[in-house]
């Protein structure tokens, strides 16, 4: 009889932990039956506008199309052109979602106008290289060789500019060019055509021309290397647009066709 007992209370022992163990589970209170959903990503489609330093169409005319295959159903605009008139634009009303300048110099004209949805990131840096005709005719070794040929150099507000005169100075060179230019494929431009025999580039663009000219490094351009800084717009008309691009090109599939194109990590 003490042993019959025995058994019926144990056996209400374990109805009573089953029950409290069913209780747990349903309540929240151990393992989740029904664990909250993930939360949504947000919807990435339309066009997207960006607004890019002329340095950067090469590397982001492929960036876009990699860009639109990872996002279905969006398309990428771009509009190249030198940074400081492309930061001038935005600060005048011009539609775009995203901006990338060639210095933190023009980014800066968008952020004191708290025109950036964000703080700018650094992508990628970029360093000055001399570009001359194939076979380098004029024998061209260093900046001091550029006072007695004709050279072009972007304008001094655009990025690549602003390099070029801390290189000339601190290799001690007065130059005066045949032509300023608006952005830096004006200058290289102008070495295709013959119109000049020098001019001070990226040596992205020097890589990205290679079929028609070649390049000459200096030492000087350690001293003028340009940090690129990109940032979504605060009246992006497409914001998850913006917001996925830049993200996009701070990933590491962007950064090696990047480093590919001749940029380096920032």
């Amino acid at each position: 009889m003490r042993s019959v007992r025995r058994l019926l209370a144990a056996s209400a022992v374990l109805a009573l932990a089953a029950g409290l163990t069913a209780c747990t589970s349903s309540s929240g209170g151990g393992a989740s039956v029904n664990p909250a959903p993930a939360p949504a990503r947000p919807e990435v489609k339309g066009t997207v506008t960006v607004f890019a330093a002329a340095s950067l169409k090469e590397s982001f005319t492929e960036l876009g199309k990699r860009f639109e295959a990872a996002y279905p159903g969006t398309t990428v605009t771009f509009n190249f052109g030198g940074s400081s008139s492309l930061a001038q634009s935005i600060v005048s009303g011009a539609p775009a979602d995203v901006f990338a300048a060639a210095s933190p110099a023009t980014m800066k004209t968008v952020t004191d106008a708290k025109l950036t949805g964000g703080d700018p990131t650094v992508f990628v840096r970029n360093t000055l290289e001399i570009a001359v005709a194939k076979g380098n005719p004029k024998h061209i070794t260093g900046l001091k060789d550029l006072s007695g040929v004709k050279t072009a150099l972007c304008a001094k507000e655009v990025p690549c500019g602003a390099a070029a005169v801390t290189a000339l100075k601190a290799a001690g060179v007065e130059l005066t060019p045949v032509t300023y230019e608006q952005d830096v494929k004006g200058a290289l431009t102008k070495v295709e055509l013959g119109e000049v025999d020098a001019s001070l580039v990226y040596q992205t663009d020097v890589k990205a021309d290679a079929a028609k000219i070649e390049g000459v490094n200096f030492p000087e351009a350690a001293q003028a290397v340009n940090d690129y800084p990109i940032a979504a717009l605060s009246k992006a008309p497409n914001t998850n647009g913006a917001a996925a691009f830049v993200g996009y090109i701070n990933s590491a599939d962007a950064r090696r066709v990047l480093t590919d194109a001749g940029f380096q990590a920032p």
